[in-house]
């Protein structure tokens, strides 16, 4: 068995699966990694199922790979004792990471990553799940498996991951946001990216009013690994004052972007004295539709993802 060709087939969805499972990318990167490993080490025992997966659709060496990858990354959430978590807001996901809109369509068309699979409510409802029921809602409603076939990737049994799945759909449903928009757009709608960019006009003319009128009023903000929270406008409006303010830290550049199929803005900051914008933050938005746009919640990230989404570190003045 070529080991390499199926890397260089299967990586790109095996990549988003593991984070999906993880909600990291460095993790889902490392998790990977060690799936095509095991697979190597064991490639000798799978032959001859590998021959007859090589008809069109390969789709026992598929489901192989996706076996493993799903073993990987339940030992890798034993090994670094991740518990399920409460969910009260994203920054108790301490390892919570951005996935980059340009490496999501990265792979081959027919392995096109959905909006409701990927986005940030998703990827956190996930992680308030155990690992295994977290694994056997992707294999049933992300990856479409049959329930046989999850239940060999779990090795359990039919009914024990018909179980799983059943309360892991109660669970989601009590933590994924009432209003999610239009799942089946690959893209930011047009209300979407008319909000980034008031988003982004505001902050580079310092308008908190501005700012404040694009966010819900029950808008949360959230800075993982950061425990902090901030809920409303009541609490925003003096956060503003501070980063707009006469006293603020320099001057605000924003670049648009998308990761997790979200708008999401980079910000850069040039601080009194310097000779340039400077890698700063990733500002993620979560927009709601009804009753009219707005910006129900921002997840800020810090500027170490900003390779990964193609963008410079610094920006010149």
């Amino acid at each position: 068995m070529d080991v390499d060709a199926l890397a260089a087939r299967h990586r790109h969805e095996l990549h988003v699966h593991c984070y999906r499972m993880l909600a990291s990318y460095d993790d889902a990167e490392d998790c990977v990694q060690e799936t095509f490993l095991r697979a190597w080490k064991h490639a000798a025992g799978f032959e001859k199922t590998a021959e007859e997966a090589a008809e069109p659709g390969g789709g026992n060496v598929r489901a192989w790979l996706y076996k493993i990858a799903t073993n990987v990354c339940l030992d890798a959430i034993k090994a670094k004792g991740r518990q399920a978590a409460k969910l009260r807001s994203y920054a108790e996901i301490a390892w919570l990471q951005p996935y980059p809109d340009v490496l999501l369509d990265d792979g081959p068309e027919e392995s096109a990553v959905a909006r409701e699979t990927i986005e940030l409510a998703f990827l956190a409802a996930l992680q308030a799940l155990p690992p295994r029921q977290r694994a056997a809602l992707i294999a049933r409603e992300v990856l479409g498996l049959p329930a046989a076939e999850t239940a060999r990737m779990l090795d359990t049994s039919v009914a024990s991951a018909n179980s799983a799945l059943q309360r892991a759909r109660t669970t989601m449903r009590e933590h994924l946001p009432s209003h999610r928009g239009d799942w089946t757009a690959r893209d930011p709608s047009p209300a979407e990216r008319e909000l980034l960019d008031r988003f982004i006009d505001a902050h580079q003319r310092y308008d908190a009013e501005a700012a404040l009128a694009i966010a819900a009023t029950d808008i949360r903000v959230t800075m993982p690994p950061n425990p902090a929270r901030i809920d409303g406008h009541e609490q925003l409006r003096p956060l503003l004052a501070r980063a707009f303010g006469p006293g603020r830290d320099g001057e605000w550049r924003l670049v648009p972007t998308a990761v997790n199929r979200m708008p999401a803005a980079a910000s850069y900051l040039a601080r009194p004295g310097d000779s340039a914008y400077r890698g700063f933050k990733l500002d993620v938005l979560r927009v709601e539709a009804t009753p009219a746009p707005r910006i129900a919640e921002i997840t800020t990230f810090g500027w170490s993802h900003f390779e990964r989404l193609g963008l410079p570190l610094v920006l010149p003045a």
